[in-house]
């Protein structure tokens, strides 16, 4: 096992900078997941760690080692990509083999370490089979195989569920959850879907730009988030936003008026900010309380559409007066329906408030 530390690590190509400098600790046995939209470098990032790109500026450190100069495969590490890449020709156990036999391991050892793999896998049955007999998770089960046998200090996955349908990628969440338990191991995984992060993450690192938002546990990210981007890239669905402007302010509570001139209360400091001043409020689906009357602390929106979902409805909605479409995940025996009026009640504990330049204000009580 290693930790793996990243000090003021820069990466450009020619004179464009994808990552102009980023502090990072991740700590031995970690499960580590990057997250962030298309574009935001944390592949950039996983590539520099692995040694298959050159770091610009910076030091990266595995194992208390600084590996800036030290080749791929002197560094520790394994790598589990978005495509399987195994070689068609070959049965799942060479395919498993195949790196032990170029570092030159006796059958012995290649044998004992492709049994011991496919155990902790639950792939014994498939070791005679060729890629083209595998369904596409066992296929993956494969290249994570490929990466355990090698005893790597850290793993690196670089959406490695992204080719598997819905179903399997839950299945196989649990898998990797189930073998970071049983290896102990350093692991930093990098996906652009926050349901992954949020299940299989130890700790989190939102990315954007190239530049690092907020780390934490999926549950600091979801329940403290430092801005307004973490707070709208961490949940699923996504925050709501309504934007206005700030009426008054005590270190207590914020009063807010919205677009449809009606007032809301946030708890939340917004004392630093003078009265007039642009805001935005934000407030998770699953705690808007959707009726069909006016109630304490609400706004009036229209239902566009009604998603009823057996356990679950999903009400979208417009506020009055505002360009913004809201979510509402509400109870499924609610009446609402497409093409109703409805009450969103903001319950004001359950409210942010943002800042105009996105930055949260501290939460009140």
């Amino acid at each position: 096992m290693a930790n793996v530390l990243l000090k003021a690590l820069k990466k450009s190509f020619g004179d464009l900078t994808i990552i102009p400098g980023i502090d990072l600790e991740i700590r031995d046995g970690e499960f580590m997941v990057f997250v962030g939209p298309s574009g935001c470098g944390k592949s950039t990032v996983l590539r520099c760690i692995a040694g298959l790109e050159e770091i610009t500026a910076g030091e990266l450190y595995i194992g208390g080692e600084l590996v800036n100069e030290v080749p791929p495969a002197k560094r520790g590490i394994a790598m589990v990509f978005q495509s399987y890449a195994l070689y068609p020709h070959m049965t799942v156990a060479e395919n498993m083999a195949f790196g032990l036999k170029l570092a030159g391991m006796s059958k012995a050892e290649i044998k004992a370490a492709v049994d011991r793999a496919a155990q902790i896998l639950q792939i014994e049955h498939l070791l005679e089979r060729r890629p083209k007999a595998l369904s596409g998770g066992q296929r993956q089960r494969v290249a994570i195989g490929r990466a355990i046998v090698r005893k790597p200090g850290v793993f690196l996955f670089d959406e490695p569920l992204s080719n598997l349908d819905a179903a399997l990628r839950v299945q196989m969440r649990v898998e990797l959850s189930r073998l970071h338990k049983e290896l102990a191991t350093t692991m930093i995984y990098v996906t652009h879907d926050q349901v992954e992060a949020m299940t299989l993450a130890h700790r989190i690192v939102v990315l954007n730009a190239g530049r690092i938002e907020q780390v934490g546990t999926p549950l600091e990210l979801y329940h403290q988030p430092v801005n307004k981007f973490v707070a709208g890239f961490i949940g699923s669905p996504k925050m709501n936003f309504i934007t206005g402007t700030l009426v008054s302010a005590t270190p207590m509570l914020a009063t807010v008026k919205l677009h449809d001139g009606s007032v809301v209360q946030v708890a939340a400091d917004a004392t630093t900010l003078p009265a007039g001043d642009p805001v935005t409020l934000g407030i998770r689906p699953e705690h808007v309380h959707a009726t069909a009357q006016p109630g304490e602390n609400a706004v009036k929106s229209h239902v566009q559409l009604a998603e009823h979902l057996g356990d679950t409805t999903y009400l979208h909605v417009m506020v009055t007066g505002g360009t913004e479409s809201l979510t509402v995940r509400t109870d499924p025996e609610n009446p609402l329906d497409t093409g109703d009026t409805a009450w969103l009640g903001l319950p004001l504990k359950r409210c942010f408030l943002f800042s105009q330049q996105g930055k949260t204000l501290p939460q009140a009580g």
